[in-house]
């Protein structure tokens, strides 16, 4: 039997000295019959190769990667493809149509634009409001011209994270005139300088841990018919309030009704007023609970407030603002709702009603401890 590879190789002279080189073998199961049956009939050249055969077997078997039966499943190649000649043929189709080329994409320029955290919006008006009585009216009654201007101004931090800061700046001003009013020629009937600002700390989807603060004070002096007396002033009195507590976002019917409702169970509320006489003979603070010969009263309690926007229609807004203190030995509840009719893009009509409860002020006789404004009017209105 013939190697399968070469098993030797004449010696290979390296640096002067000799070794003998061997390939890998293939393992033959005839080779070992032959070698140890009893019968050996075979010829001397072939039983020399397969002695040499064996031989490897047993002492080299590291040269030995593979056996005649893994040989075999390797398999052969099949002689009738081997035979037969390879013609190669063709066949005429119809010409395809050409692929379409997409147009060249025009060159795009990319603006990259830093995020907006803050928002500004802002609204006002201006109206007014006539009315004649004459003299002989049945129920009586006086003829009055008023006009009331107002602007509120919002600026607001959101990180679209968990912080918010809100500011919101609320001014209003109105003056009025009477005929019967001997003392004063116009005087105000709506004065108001309010400033509203929050921080909160998202802790959950629509609750905000937050720190709210609240001050208002008026721009010009208050009267009363016919009375020279001074009933209110510039800084007289001054309010501020601080509250801890909770914040919730408010988003129902259909986000048609939003705002936010605030729950603040520590809270300090500061009163200073700075005009010191009414006139010669009385002490001014006393209407406001201020002791006297004091200027600033503190007072410690919890506060609710709520500030909302109903849009009824496309033509009708309700908005509401709701403030509520107790230091446990008074108690004081505002509670102002602004109902706007939209008459055209910049005309509008308002009906303005605002009730009141304050017990440090001094008790009337019919309405108690309880306050009341109320007023209507038509004119200019603009939001951006």
């Amino acid at each position: 039997m013939a190697l399968s590879a070469r098993a030797a190789q004449p010696q290979d002279s390296v640096n002067g000295r000799y070794y003998r080189l061997f390939a890998p073998l293939t393992f033959y199961y005839s080779v070992a019959n032959s070698q140890l049956s009893l019968d050996n009939d075979g010829n001397p050249s072939g039983e020399a190769v397969d002695k040499a055969l064996l031989h490897v077997y047993l002492n080299r078997p590291d040269l030995v990667e593979v056996t005649e039966g893994e040989q075999q499943e390797s398999g052969q190649l099949r002689q009738d493809i081997i035979d037969q000649p390879l013609v190669q043929t063709a066949e005429m189709v119809e010409q395809a149509e050409p692929m379409p080329q997409a147009p060249e994409a025009e060159a795009v320029e990319v603006e990259v634009q830093k995020p907006k955290f803050w928002k500004y919006k802002g609204d006002g008006y201006l109206q007014f409001m006539q009315n004649y009585v004459s003299g002989n009216w049945y129920k009586g009654g006086e003829s009055n011209y008023s006009a009331v201007g107002s602007l509120t101004l919002e600026a607001n931090y959101d990180n679209k994270s968990k912080w918010k800061w809100e500011n919101k700046l609320e001014m209003k001003l109105g003056f009025q005139t009477s005929r019967t009013d001997s003392v004063h020629r116009f005087k105000a009937n709506e004065d108001l300088f309010r400033y509203t600002g929050k921080v909160g700390l998202q802790a959950a989807n629509k609750w905000y841990y937050t720190l709210q603060m609240l001050a208002y004070t008026q721009f010009a002096r208050g009267f009363k018919a016919n009375d020279i007396k001074t009933y209110s002033d510039f800084f007289s009195p001054l309010n501020i309030s601080v509250g801890l507590g909770m914040d919730y976002k408010v988003e129902w019917l259909n986000k048609r009704l939003t705002g936010t409702i605030n729950i603040s169970p520590f809270a300090v509320n500061y009163r200073y007023v700075d005009r010191r006489w009414f006139d010669d003979s009385t002490w001014f603070p006393t209407r406001y609970g201020i002791e006297d010969n004091h200027h600033h009263l503190t007072d410690f309690g919890s506060q609710l407030t709520a500030a909302l926007e109903w849009k009824i229609n496309e033509n009708v807004t309700w908005k509401s603002r709701f403030y509520a203190f107790t230091s446990y030995h008074r108690a004081e509840i505002e509670w102002e709702n602004t109902f706007a009719l939209r008459v055209s893009k910049y005309i509008s009509a308002n009906l303005f009603l605002f009730p009141r409860f304050d017990d440090a002020n001094v008790r009337d006789s019919n309405l108690g401890y309880w306050q009341f404004k109320e007023y209507s009017s038509l004119g200019f209105s603009y939001s951006f």
